[in-house]
């Protein structure tokens, strides 16, 4: 059960900032779509939909599975701890507290990735929700 140490540290936090990494990616992407994507260009309100709202899923996916993930490592530090307890009988309160603050490290994690990637996905999404006003004003003053 000692490997489990290295699966939470390695394995859930690992996963933890891979996430964070993927879902500031796609948001820089969306950022400078966003910037060269001209309204007039597109007829078809639904193919803008389309194109302005692409790759918005992966933000909000990591966004809302990250505290669950920090939650998975909080859970296996805890068996972890009373593990450890169970299997050497008595232990000092310094090696107990350790494994807590191993346990919490990891929801910590989630936490701080979850933030950032649902903030910026509500960001994106009204910035989204803006252009597509703006392509209906933009299409209603043509009379199209």
């Amino acid at each position: 059960m000692d490997w489990l140490k290295g699966a939470i540290d390695y394995g859930v936090i690992g996963l933890l900032v891979a996430m964070s990494v993927v879902a500031m990616a796609v948001a820089i992407e969306r950022i400078l779509f966003y910037r060269r994507f001209v309204i007039a260009d597109h007829p078809d309100r639904a193919l803008v939909e389309l194109e302005l709202t692409g790759k918005l899923h992966i933000i909000a996916t990591i966004g809302s599975n990250a505290p669950y993930i920090g939650l998975l490592g909080t859970v296996l530090g805890i068996m972890l701890t009373f593990y450890t307890m169970g299997r050497d009988g008595f232990m000092d309160t310094g090696r107990i507290m350790e494994g807590l603050a191993l346990a919490l490290k990891a929801t910590a994690v989630g936490l701080v990735v979850a933030i950032p990637a649902i903030t910026s996905y509500n960001l994106l999404l009204r910035r989204v929700k803006e252009m597509l006003l703006r392509w209906e004003v933009h299409h209603e003053r043509k009379g199209v």
